[in-house]
């Protein structure tokens, strides 16, 4: 009997005449199959993630600061899907050219997978949000998975040596139909128990309790009944979300913990039972995030329930020297406001409601802070678990090595909803409107400008709060042609904003919002 040697096998392996498209098709398709994989451990296992969702966290984590600048400038709110995609399309590109150097060389495959799954067993260790097995068990049955379903799909590409042999390639595309349909089902079923524990944790399954002095209903002349602008109370669904957390955390009520820690006589912890023992109070304060540009959506008000920081940080006996309180999220994220700041008498909340509702998932359900008058980097941590008090000497904030400041009081702003820029109005009487904020503070005086001419005083909505943003309106006699708009805003201490532009980095933006509108002829 004739012995096989591995020439004998090399010589049978495809040479040129093997279509490329099978074998990248079977890298992509080993990939997809290996992140169903890891999907479904990650849905098994309790506090685990996907590792498409640990990569891209550890993306942000490392991403220079410039570039998460400007991910959030140019894409804003969507700036986490497109960084799910930009991971995806990477690693099916990279899959894809594993396959095709797998068909000539088995142990390339073998290589390309193992060093993907080693990046994701890595980037599991890394993400602050998981720890234990949960950290690696994804990884490893995504790259399990992975060798797998490429060992058996090169296996097919092999056998289909001729492009003209129809038999061999009804047997890859059996065998891709295979491996693609397990993908579909086992990746299908990650995606449900995921859901369904999302499900079981949701703010709908929590009760939101009523505040012990709640606030009277928003006056009617506090909104202005002008088409286009911003509503004075922002829908949930509709407030800004602007956070690192690639996927929103899954938190239930009844597993909930606060812990006080750090520099305090008392430490102690919190359940969400225990919390509500405290007296419950509502806020209507308008947030807004530094990142936000001149003239930029996100900033977003609310009625905020929720209780005291002050009296939570009372029970904790906070020690003298303390001058940071440092929120920390269930996902390892962290902001440091100054405790002077919180202790000085606003309403500086651990917020568990929101217009009405149970705290959103996706704005930090079931606990939030809201402090008024510090952008949300340094304050309004969502999915908070820990309230630390230390000092700025001894940590750091998540953003602060970034580039950020370490204190970030809002400034003051305003912004012309309507017209809309580049637009194209009538002339006559046109609605010149929009918002203004400036917490802790108020607005005392909005202005309007037009081209070069005088600034003219618009007509303010009623006050709900210094807190509040407020609503503006300017009727401008609009004449025919190209025509700048500007305004300006002073706030409840005589400052009025600055025409000085600087960009968010490392404070705040400053700066005047101006639009250009056409009036047409007729």
């Amino acid at each position: 009997m004739a012995t096989v040697t591995e020439h004998d096998v090399a010589q049978q392996r495809p040479t040129t005449t093997t279509p490329w498209w099978p074998a990248a098709l079977a890298g992509v398709l080993a990939a997809l199959a290996a992140l169903a994989g890891g999907e479904l451990v990650a849905a098994l296992v309790a506090g685990a993630r996907s590792p498409v969702t640990s990569i891209g966290t550890v993306v942000i984590d490392l991403a220079p600061p410039a570039l998460k600048d400007a991910a959030v400038e140019v894409l804003g709110t969507a700036d986490k899907p497109v960084l799910i995609g930009t991971v995806l399309a990477v690693l099916l590109a990279a899959a894809a050219v594993t396959g095709i150097l797998a068909v000539r060389r088995g142990w390339a495959g073998v290589a390309g997978v193992t060093l993907l799954g080693v990046i994701a067993f890595a980037a599991g260790l890394a993400d602050a949000a998981v720890s234990g097995v949960a950290a690696i068990l994804p990884s490893v049955a995504a790259t399990a998975v992975g060798i797998a379903a490429l060992w058996v799909l090169i296996r097919a590409v092999r056998g289909w040596v001729d492009p003209a042999d129809d038999a061999g390639r009804r047997m890859f595309l059996r065998t891709a139909a295979v491996v693609a349909g397990a993908t579909a089902v086992a990746g299908g079923l990650g995606r449900f128990l995921i859901s369904q524990a999302e499900a079981a944790t949701a703010p709908s399954t929590a009760t939101l309790p009523r505040a012990d002095d709640p606030l009277p209903a928003l006056p009617a002349d506090a909104s202005l009944q002008v088409d286009g602008i911003t509503p004075l109370v922002t829908p949930n669904e509709e407030f800004y979300r602007i956070d690192t957390a690639l996927r929103i955390p899954t938190v239930g009520a009844e597993d909930w913990t606060l812990q006080i820690t750090g520099m305090v006589d008392n430490p102690f912890e919190l359940t969400f039972g225990q919390l509500q023992r405290y007296d419950i109070v509502e806020a209507d304060v308008t947030l807004a995030c530094v990142s936000n540009e001149i003239g930029g959506n996100l900033v977003g008000n609310a009625r905020w329930r929720g209780v005291r920081l002050t009296d939570v940080l009372s029970d904790a006996q906070v020690r003298p020297g303390a001058d940071q309180l440092v929120g920390r999220a269930v996902d390892g994220f962290t902001t440091g406001a100054p405790l002077d700041v919180v202790m000085d008498g606003r309403d500086a909340l651990i917020a568990i409601g929101m217009n009405g509702e149970p705290l959103p998932r996706r704005h930090g359900f079931p606990a939030r802070l809201v402090v008024p008058g510090l952008y949300g980097y340094v304050s309004a941590t969502k999915w908070l678990v820990e309230l630390e008090l230390t000092t700025f000497d001894a940590f750091d904030a998540y953003w602060v090595p970034r580039g950020w400041a370490e204190r970030a009081p809002i400034k003051t702003q305003s912004r012309i909803d309507v017209p809309r820029p580049l637009g194209t109005v009538a002339p006559g009487r046109v609605a010149v409107a929009g918002v203004a904020w400036a917490q802790t503070r108020g607005i005392s005086k909005v202005e309007i400008q037009v081209d070069d001419g005088p600034w003219r005083e618009a007509r303010l909505s009623a006050e709900v709060s210094v807190d509040t943003w407020r609503q503006w309106v300017y009727e401008w006699d609009a004449t025919p042609g190209r025509h700048d708009l500007r305004v300006r805003a002073t706030d409840g201490t005589g400052e009025t904003q600055t025409s000085e532009r600087q960009p968010p980095r490392p404070d705040g933006a400053t700066g005047r919002h101006g639009i250009v509108v056409t009036v047409s002829e007729t």
